[in-house]
């Protein structure tokens, strides 16, 4: 029986990549364990995002290999790389990782990889042989609800994945070579697998692609130019989902992260609205708000188009938590392009805001552009954004104090409430009596910058408490 570990990175669309892995790998009687060293084959399932995903899927490579030398019993361990580093690389790092990996699959061999194993597991490797590499040109999967999945995430929460690829244009992304063109699941397909992760107890649906709002429009017969944002009267695939999934029964939140501006639009505004299950909260990354660096990133977008939609967003949707991010330190960025970014998060004030260093990524058009900018520019922009947003963030949860919010238990004493995203935001800390994995109802009495306090004034975070004994 052959023992397989999987080690997973990156973001949560490569988490259900490995999920599929995992169960395909279950399906076909193998067992998969968590200790690299004890397994017969390991799958770093890598990350290709920025230069620094590059790194560290390189650095887990070269460390399974260490302790596959060290360890003379288990030299005939195979070593397989997967994911979007194996996608993009995949020729140079057949060369490049020539002794320290047996094989390289892509995003398309995700539900092929048990056999794959069995393929290269039986084979004695020569010393001179090259990696195997199973990547066939441009990805063209589409997960479906029927597939073998085994979820990684909490008991409470699933990632659900409603659509492959991209075919947005932006400058600096690398995302469309690896992942090709953007391909949407079924409304069936995905109300299907909903239905499915609610029987399992699951409480919170978190919607994935690399740009949910642009779900269906792919099988548009005639959609609009994609360059141009949609009609903000038309009802999309994405509203008709929404809906659906809202008429599941059951108490669970409907979480909608990655979503695109160009693609929003007035029916999706009242949508949310009017559907109770779906979270006052969204993810819609804006990368800036300077026409000249919109343009430049070929955001699909203006200024104008983004101060209206914040507005309308706002208005429509009461009590919505906006969770954006943005790029500085794009090549030809000037002072007054942040200044003017600047003076937008101030007087937007987002709930949730990240800020990304601009990463020069080889193979995409802005690599290429003049007026790249210095490390030293890039950093000291991103410590004036996030100082700025640390104040306002503050404010937004100082704004809690006093408040009575229903939250989702992920650990004795550790909530998140509708306004917080798995991983990515702050916490709710409280009472260690709400049971686990389930919904809870508590009054807030203070914050601590990013996070909030449910508990007793003077009590002390448990999981704060516990980490300050161990020290």
């Amino acid at each position: 029986m052959i023992k397989v570990s999987l080690i997973s990175l990156g973001c949560a669309k490569n988490l259900v990549d490995s999920e599929i892995m995992i169960g395909h790998l279950h399906q076909a009687g193998m067992v998969v364990i968590p200790e690299a060293e004890k397994a017969d084959v390991v799958i770093v399932n890598t990350c290709s995002f920025i230069d620094s995903s590059n790194e560290e899927s390189i650095g887990h490579i070269l460390e399974v290999h260490q302790q596959r030398g060290l360890k003379k019993r288990r030299q005939s361990q195979k070593l397989i790389v997967a994911g979007c580093m194996a996608q993009r690389f995949s020729k140079d790092l057949t060369t490049e990782l020539h002794d320290e990996v047996d094989a390289f699959i892509g995003l398309d061999q995700v539900t092929k990889v048990a056999p794959i194993i069995e393929a290269i597991y039986a084979k004695e490797r020569g010393a001179d042989d090259a990696p195997a590499s199973f990547i066939e040109g441009r990805s063209t999967y589409i997960p479906d609800y029927d597939t073998p999945r085994f979820r990684l995430t909490p008991r409470h929460f699933a990632y659900l994945k409603i659509a492959e690829g991209c075919t947005h244009p932006c400058t600096f992304c690398i995302i469309p070579q690896i992942r090709g063109r953007h391909r949407s699941r079924t409304v069936e397909s995905v109300v299907a697998e909903a239905r499915q992760l609610v029987r399992e107890g699951v409480k919170e649906l978190n919607l994935i692609s690399q740009d949910t709002t642009f779900f269906g429009m792919d099988t548009w017969e005639q959609r609009p130019n994609s360059r141009t944002p949609v009609d903000s009267s038309r009802g999309t695939a994405l509203t008709t989902l929404l809906r659906e999934l809202n008429a599941i029964e059951g108490e669970f939140w409907i979480r909608l992260l990655y979503t695109h501006p160009a693609h929003w639009s007035d029916e999706l505004i009242r949508t949310i609205a009017e559907c109770p299950k779906v979270a006052r909260y969204i993810d819609i990354p804006l990368q800036h708000i300077s026409d000249s660096m919109l343009q430049k990133m070929q955001r699909e977008t203006t200024g104008a188009y983004i101060r209206d939609l914040i507005t309308r967003i706002r208005a429509g949707i009461p009590g919505i938590a906006i969770r954006t991010t943005f790029i500085v330190g794009f090549p030809g960025e000037t002072e007054a392009d942040v200044d003017e970014l600047c003076e937008f998060i101030r007087t937007a004030k987002f709930e949730r805001l990240g800020v990304f260093r601009y990463s020069q990524e080889e193979g995409t058009r802005a690599a290429k552009m003049e007026e790249q900018l210095p490390k030293k520019t890039k950093e000291a922009r991103w410590h004036r954004l996030m100082k700025l947003q640390k104040e306002i963030a503050a404010q937004v949860s100082k704004s809690y104090v006093g408040r009575t919010l229903k939250v989702l238990v992920e650990e004795p004493g550790v909530a998140r409430g509708e306004a917080d995203a798995p991983d990515i935001d702050g916490r709710v800390y409280l009472p260690i009596t709400a049971p686990v994995s389930e919904f809870a109802t508590v009054r807030i009495t203070g914050f601590e910058d990013y996070d909030l306090l449910a508990l007793p004034v003077g009590q002390e975070p448990l999981v704060r408490k516990v980490a300050r004994q161990a020290q």
